[in-house]
């Protein structure tokens, strides 16, 4: 390779790193601007599969990225909050979505790309105090730097265009079309961006040739965009790895999707070619051609929604026949929803962690019961259960706190995310605190059924009195974290004043009792424990009321985004 030839790589590559760069910190910032909405976009598809189609059409648009959102969508699925139907139906409008960037491009607004990066700049860096500002500058500052890298890369196409060698290989992809399918597969599965594959053809197909045309032509263009298609389906795959069963075939469903697309499609070029030619903007070919593109590109993947949203449920008994088998059993100890592969994208892996605190939390609120169960009721098995349970709870929080804390050191994470992170590592605590408390209760439960001792009624009967006061708090902090109810946050709280009295006054009635003789001695330090235990259980459904008056809660994250927008505004 000559000197020339080797600039000419250099710019080239390093223009596809500066488009590919831009592109990634666009979509952080557009996610950190925007993301938290996206759970309630999602949340639209339970509606119907049209509705799905919509909802991730949206959601690509928004955050510029289909991967992210299969990423997430695959996610959802191994967690078992969204079946596979409703996957597929995402997944075709995140193929609709992910054509705005080739619309983008095709503005053609490249002389205009330091504007935006200097006004990104300013907004980013030099405006403080404005968490939202700072994010949307952050977007424009990266829409200016990818801008930035297509004038690179359509500089370095135009010396390289005038290669004899590169034109006769341009013309042997245009001619054959399996060859351009191919070209596009492998471009999209190295770079794992469509986006970037589809912006460099349409700068290569908008530069003059040998002979003064385009390189590539639309008809020679239209069988590589199909093979980004296929190649954007590597991020589905890759992320479905040591998934669940589900997730693999929601991964295996984007793949037939744009595959079977192609094969359908790829006999009818010339027509759409010719179609897209009528409903485009008129022109010199090399002016008009990255918009012809673009829409070439929108009318394929809407099409081929159209065809296949109808028969949705048959290619999900393809997959499920390609790859069969159930989810098996579920184990308790483990994880359900904590999804790794979410971790780049916060707002989709809190989501995921919401969800598995609220399984850890009912967990907590069932040993409750078994304790009461165990300890009033002699029951040794109930008993037991809590001490293995409280194993499990341990093991949870664990994992929870060590996934918490990945979300925590990401990039993209925002300073409102952050906090809700810190606040949610506080109620796992708290509620592997209750299943501390529940195991040391039935650890004497256990203590007084194998040597056969009993309390007095009177003290069983206020042991009782403990046990359904703090079982009410349980059940009403959970429910306020997940409803984000303030009043009941409230109501906690002046339900633990009235524990921490009904402590004091325990203590002075069984003094009482001691002084008359109508108790054990032997007993005093069992029956101290126990209501110290369970007002203990008291004090961390006050610590979850606290984070919910702290405005972090489940259902508020969503609000409280919307609030300080508005506020900045």
């Amino acid at each position: 390779m000559n000197a020339e030839g080797f600039q000419i790589a250099l710019q080239l590559l390093g223009g596809l790193a500066l488009f590919i760069y831009g592109m990634n910190f666009m979509s952080d910032g557009l996610q950190k601007a925007a993301g938290d909405k996206m759970k309630s976009i999602l949340e639209m598809l339970t509606r119907n599969v049209f509705i799905g189609v919509l909802a991730g059409a949206l959601a690509t648009a928004v955050l510029q990225s289909s991967g992210a959102v299969t990423v997430m969508v695959i996610g959802f699925v191994s967690a078992g909050l969204m079946t596979l139907k409703q996957a597929i139906s995402i997944i075709m409008g995140a193929n609709i979505g992910t054509c705005i960037t080739a619309q983008l491009v095709a503005f053609q607004i490249g002389g205009y790309a330091w504007i935006f990066v200097i006004v990104g700049f300013i907004m980013f860096f030099f405006i403080p105090g404005h968490e939202k500002i700072k994010e949307f500058g952050q977007a424009i500052f990266a829409f200016g730097i990818l801008f930035t890298g297509l004038n690179l890369i359509s500089d370095a196409m135009e010396p390289l265009a005038q290669s004899a060698a590169f034109a006769d290989i341009m013309l042997k992809v245009a001619d054959v079309p399996i060859l351009g399918v191919l070209a596009g597969a492998v471009m999209t599965t190295v770079v794992q961006s469509s986006s970037a594959s589809i912006a460099v053809l349409q700068n290569l197909a908008a530069t003059a040739g040998p002979t003064g045309g385009s390189l590539v032509g639309l008809t020679g263009a239209i069988p590589i965009l199909f093979g980004t298609n296929i190649g954007s389906t590597t991020t589905a795959l890759l992320a479905s790895i040591g998934g669940t069963v589900n997730a693999k075939r929601t991964a295996l469903s984007h793949v037939i999707f744009n595959i079977v697309g192609t094969l359908i499609f790829i006999w009818f070029t010339p027509y759409i070619a010719s179609f897209v030619q009528t409903i485009s903007p008129g022109g010199d070919e090399l002016d008009v051609i990255a918009r012809q593109i673009a829409n070439a590109h929108l009318c394929f993947n809407v099409a081929t929604t159209i065809v296949f949203l109808p028969l949705i449920g048959v290619l999900v008994k393809v997959v499920t026949k390609i790859i069969p088998g159930g989810e098996g059993d579920i184990d308790p100890g483990q994880p359900l929803y904590l999804d790794y592969n979410a971790v780049a994208r916060p707002f989709s892996a809190i989501y995921l962690a919401t969800k598995e605190i609220t399984r850890m939390s009912e967990l907590a609120s069932d040993m409750i019961v078994a304790t009461k169960k165990g300890f009033l009721g002699d029951d040794l098995e109930s008993a037991e259960k809590v001490v293995e349970t409280d194993l499990v709870l341990n093991h949870l929080r664990d994992e929870i706190v060590k996934y918490l804390s990945s979300i925590f050191s990401s990039e993209a994470v925002t300073e409102h995310q952050a906090s809700n992170i810190s606040g949610m590592m506080h109620v796992v605590s708290d509620v592997e605190h209750i299943g501390d408390d529940c195991k040391a209760i039935s650890y004497f439960s256990i203590d007084k059924i194998r040597k056969g001792y009993n309390f007095s009624d009177a003290a069983c009967a206020e042991i009782y009195q403990c046990f359904e006061h703090a079982g009410k708090m349980v059940r009403d902090s959970i429910e306020a974290l997940n409803t984000g109810d303030v009043e009941l946050a409230r109501a906690v709280k002046e339900d633990q004043i009235k524990m921490e009295n009904m402590e004091e006054e325990l203590r002075r009635l069984h003094l009482q009792r001691l002084n008359e003789k109508k108790c054990s001695p032997e007993f005093s330090v069992v029956y101290t424990d126990i209501i110290s235990d369970i007002r203990r259980i008291g004090d961390s459904c006050d610590n979850i009321a606290n984070v919910v008056l702290k405005n972090i809660n489940f259902k508020a994250i969503d609000e409280k985004t919307e609030a300080e927008s508005a506020d900045d505004k």
